[in-house]
């Protein structure tokens, strides 16, 4: 019974190394036809990209440089350069005349002196009248001014001076505090006491004098030093300066 039982050992051990070299000679390497794959193995047609296809990571281009949030786009980067806050210019002051208002008439305070460079004689000759901005913003004055002899009362009572106006015109932009100035040169008063005019007509003596500018009223000034005395009713004009006239 042992020995029958030995030999009935040794068959099924034989048996089960030949099931065994069976089912090795199926799989691949084992000398089969390979068309058996492996449980748990990735088949080469799944591995391999479908063709046409984008990679994992890459654009529909082809690109295959992954997206960074961060940074800009070459179209956004050109979109930035051309928009009007990259290229606006600061914003800058007023040129002659710019968009600054014509100064009005309570934004100025008027005043006259003798003018330095007068004609030969005894009246007033020549005065400079000028103009201050009292105001708290930028404005512009330009033109010829108008000139008249106060009346005594009322502007109804003025006396207009035929004006003769001299130079070009150009607007003279003001600042706060800032200056400029007319001159007026009149028609001489020759001789001593009352004086004459070479004209023949009488001397004119006026206190004050009414100096207008277009869009900026009109002012009543005194000499600093005296009064205008004039011959003709009749004054050469310069227009608004930002320098101030000798």
């Amino acid at each position: 019974m042992r020995y029958v039982n030995g030999m009935r050992g040794s068959a099924v051990a034989v048996v089960v190394a030949s099931a065994a070299l069976t089912v090795a000679g199926c799989q691949p390497g084992g000398g089969g036809d390979g068309g058996v794959t492996p449980s748990g193995a990735v088949s080469s047609a799944a591995s391999s990209p479908t063709p046409g296809a984008p990679k994992p990571g890459s654009s529909a281009s082809g690109s295959s440089t992954p997206s960074d949030p961060s940074t800009p786009s070459a179209s956004g980067a050109a979109s930035g350069a051309s928009s009007p806050a990259a290229s606006a210019p600061p914003s800058s002051a007023p040129a002659s005349g710019g968009s600054a208002a014509t100064c009005s008439a309570g934004s100025l305070k008027a005043t006259a002196r003798q003018a330095a460079v007068r004609p030969v004689g005894t009246g007033t000759g020549a005065a400079v009248v000028e103009f201050t901005n009292v105001s708290g913003r930028t404005c512009v004055l330009k033109g010829h001014p108008t000139v008249a002899g106060a009346g005594n009362g009322s502007p109804e009572m003025n006396v207009p001076l035929t004006v003769k106006p001299t130079g070009g015109a150009a607007p003279v932009v003001v600042a706060p505090g800032g200056k400029a100035w007319v001159k007026l040169t009149f028609v001489q008063v020759q001789g001593e006491a009352d004086g004459y005019c070479v004209s023949g007509s009488a001397p004119v003596v006026y206190p004050t004098m009414v100096v207008g500018l277009p869009g900026s009223g009109a002012h009543q000034v005194a000499l600093d030093d005296g009064q205008f005395a004039e011959c003709d009713d009749t004054v050469t004009v310069t227009a608004v300066s930002a320098l101030m006239p000798s």
